[in-house]
């Protein structure tokens, strides 16, 4: 189980360690080993404590799982966390957070919402995320600078945004980023037509084409409302997802973020392509848009991923909670208590948001030779007492504020609860400052 060449940088002694794959199982008292930023051992506490390492630490009352991976959300948003609140989407978008876009968005807004983002979400546990807002460049930087991996998403919309004037030119920007961080090892750019109803046939085929061209992934909303699905239809008689399967876009390198409105057709399409699907559910619920049907995808094979959307609408970047959320809902919408156990939802957190992104060879489970990408969560608190199955005790009855430990490719973001790399009272003055701003109260 162990490659022991050389002493191993780090050994983790939890008291848990939940691997993901396989699936299902819990390892008690294991150790964990780390060499250059990789899982170099993995096997029991007796054998672990036999190996040379120039670190130990001991994790009693902890659970080792890989770290989460939030599969969709709008990073810079954070600024915009509680302007506008219970609100129907479209109302939201084109009566509040477009102006508000319009108004406050530049480089320097983007570079402190994702600096805020990144702090939050390594806070919750998250070790690499999905991005799609505007200044992609601006945001690699933060995300390279704090040692987070993530999935940068390019935003190509019909009209121009802040940072492109057009379609051409946010498309040409990509293709640019694309270039520049090809063989960075945390960062992944992709492309992001935001959605059927801002993106032509004429710009989805050139981003199709150049996708391919680079065996780059496609992130884009889709089916995230009922009206948005009904309007397609009235429009061209044709859904939107059977609209993208016909312009060629659908397939594993497509990610499909919302998909709250799914027909048996939609389904089939789905799962004859291999496209994954982003459930965004807290989102979804507090705009009111609809329920993925997440167990009947799972079990259909469609690979499920799980985004937290941005704090404008969500309103926190918490994928454990938005995880249990997802749990409960998935029973709600099938009818049945056994749907999206515990254990799969945890897998629906990690490795399915790795496949999604095309990073499951790196990320998602621990496994030896795989990224060390790892959260430890302390279960020893009186609210998780007793510890029957540690991992239902991780999604139903822990939060994130039980995330102590968090490591992305073995060097430490996270360290008993304070952030190595960041500074949390500069980030929340910040973030204070321009909400002061934006509501104008300043001066």
């Amino acid at each position: 189980m162990t490659s022991t060449a050389a002493p191993l940088d780090l050994l983790l002694l939890p008291t848990w360690l939940v691997p993901v794959e396989p699936a299902g199982v819990v390892l008690k008292e294991h150790g964990l080993g780390i060499r250059d930023g990789c899982i170099a051992f993995i096997g029991p506490r007796d054998a672990a404590l036999k190996l040379a390492a120039r670190e130990v630490r001991e994790l009693p009352g902890m659970l080792l799982s890989p770290g989460l991976v939030n599969a969709h959300g709008h990073a810079a948003m954070t600024l915009f966390r509680g302007l506008a609140d219970d609100l129907p989407l479209m109302t939201w978008l084109e009566k509040h957070i477009w102006p508000a876009e319009a108004k406050w968005v530049d480089e320097a807004f983007v570079r402190d919402g994702t600096n805020l983002a990144i702090a939050e979400q390594i806070k919750g546990g998250i070790s690499c995320f999905s991005d799609m807002y505007f200044y992609p460049k601006v945001a690699s930087e933060c995300v390279h600078n704090s040692g987070m991996r993530a999935q940068i998403a390019l935003p190509i919309l019909d009209f121009p945004i802040p940072g492109a004037s057009s379609a051409d030119e946010a498309i040409r920007q990509g293709i640019e980023l694309f270039g520049d961080l090809k063989h960075h090892p945390r960062i992944k750019i992709t492309f992001g037509p935001h959605a059927p109803y801002t993106v032509c046939d004429a710009n989805l085929e050139k981003i199709r084409v150049i996708a391919e061209e680079l065996d780059a992934v496609i992130h884009m909303h889709v089916h995230e409302t009922a009206f948005e699905v009904q309007q397609a239809i009235e429009q061209t008689g044709e859904r939107p997802l059977a609209r993208l399967a016909r312009l060629g876009l659908l397939g594993p390198r497509f990610q499909a973020v919302h998909m709250t409105q799914i027909s048996e057709d939609d389904l089939a399409l789905l799962v004859e392509s291999n496209t994954s699907v982003i459930h965004c559910p807290e989102s979804n619920l507090k705009l009111a848009s609809g329920f993925c049907p997440v167990e009947r995808l799972w079990q259909a094979g469609v690979n499920v991923a799980i985004g937290t959307d941005g704090a404008a609408s969500n309103n926190d970047l918490d994928l454990l909670g938005e995880t249990r959320t997802a749990a409960m809902l998935a029973k709600a919408v099938a009818g049945s208590a056994t749907a999206l156990d515990a254990h799969r939802a945890l897998r629906m957190a990690t490795l399915n948001g790795a496949r999604a992104m095309g990073l499951d060879s790196q990320i998602g489970s621990l496994e030896i030779g795989k990224a060390a990408d790892i959260v430890a969560f302390d279960l020893s608190g009186l609210a998780q007492q007793p510890i029957y199955d540690p991992v239902s005790q991780l999604i139903y009855a822990t939060g994130r504020d039980c995330v102590k430990h968090l490591w992305v490719a073995g060097k430490p973001l996270l360290d008993d609860r304070q952030l190595t790399r960041m500074d949390e009272q500069q980030l929340t003055a910040t973030a204070i400052a321009w909400g002061q701003r934006i509501s104008g109260h300043s001066e």
